[in-house]
């Protein structure tokens, strides 16, 4: 078996990979080239490519002999999966491993905005405690997640982790079932009943057609003004020119973002605009990022392929 890694520093060098070495030859680049004309003729002679964001489809696939794709990641949307069925290529997926680094983002930026965290921050390190004379400061009111409602979209592992902390923190958690199909313990809402009620809202969805641009200006509009939206899920659930026009117009109170429609964001994105820390936080797609969630997927990923080599339908996508 000849395996080919073409993103290590999507994952990062501090990660083991031993874990492949032991089912066959296995081939590390830093970053995978970057035309698809490149990425083809770098795949040829390889048995099974490791990918994480790359474009794998007819244009890269086609002649290269791949026969495996193990997608170091939970979402798949980088890889065409009829164009894989069609052509015998078995894709394999690692999920569940960045379930507890997801909700700990999730909170962290929640946390973050409800608590002033940026303001407090800057007060005393700007010497404006020291000066004030008073021992505390109440002119940027923290505000408590214990009898708010949180709304969770989509309730795969991640929300449900998140549902199972907000329950910790004395939240009343209702859900909207962006699959369209509600079974959870929680209370499941229609999309304007969940905007409406929601004083938090974390999406845990992956994106699809229904998920696209889910949260647009009509969505801001219909959220209360002191409400509160956390993305870690995927970017373009939520038109980001919109939710900067709804925090500049004070439509709601603020958002914490993790992921962007296009990575790395546009130097010139109007969010970018926003200084405003007490408002809007953002982070570079790292809420998987964990030390210990990046390993587990590179072992979850080892665990893949070999189940291939066995013939084992685990984590099996195609």
């Amino acid at each position: 078996m000849k395996i080919v890694c073409l993103e290590r520093d999507s994952i990062g060098k501090d990660i083991d990979f031993s874990g492949f070495e032991e089912l066959g030859s296995l081939s590390i680049s830093d970053r995978a080239p970057g035309s698809p004309e490149e990425l083809k003729e770098r795949l040829k002679g390889f048995d099974a490519v490791l990918s994480n964001k790359i474009r794998l489809n007819e244009e890269t696939l086609l002649g290269t002999g791949i026969r495996v794709i193990i997608e170091m990641a939970t979402g798949y949307d980088n890889i065409d999966l009829d164009y894989c069925r069609a052509h015998e290529i078995a894709v394999f997926n690692a999920g569940h491993y960045s379930t507890d680094a997801c909700a700990q983002h999730t909170f962290a930026l929640a946390l973050a905005l409800m608590g002033k965290v940026p303001y407090f921050d800057r007060y005393v390190k700007s010497g404006g405690y020291s000066a004030s004379g008073n021992f505390t400061d109440l002119t940027h009111p923290v505000i408590e997640v214990a009898g708010k409602t949180w709304g969770i979209a989509g309730m795969g592992n991640i929300g449900r982790k998140v549902a199972s902390i907000a329950k910790a923190f004395g939240a009343d958690v209702i859900t909207y079932a962006t699959s369209g199909r509600p079974g959870t313990e929680y209370e499941s809402v229609s999309f304007d009943e969940f905007l409406k009620r929601s004083d938090i809202i974390s999406i845990h969805c992956p994106l699809t057609d229904r998920t696209l641009h889910l949260f647009d200006e009509s969505a801001f509009h219909k959220m209360k003004k002191t409400a509160y939206l956390i993305n870690v899920a995927r970017g373009a659930v939520v038109d980001e020119r919109a939710l900067a026009d709804a925090i500049i117009d004070d439509e709601i109170a603020g958002a914490g973002i993790d992921v962007h429609e296009s990575e790395p964001i546009e130097a010139d994105h109007p969010l970018l605009n926003i200084k405003d820390t007490d408002r809007l936080l953002l982070t570079p797609h790292m809420a998987w990022a964990s030390v210990e969630a990046r390993q587990r997927d590179v072992d979850i990923s080892a665990e893949n392929l070999r189940a291939y080599l066995s013939g084992e339908k685990k984590n099996r996508i195609v």
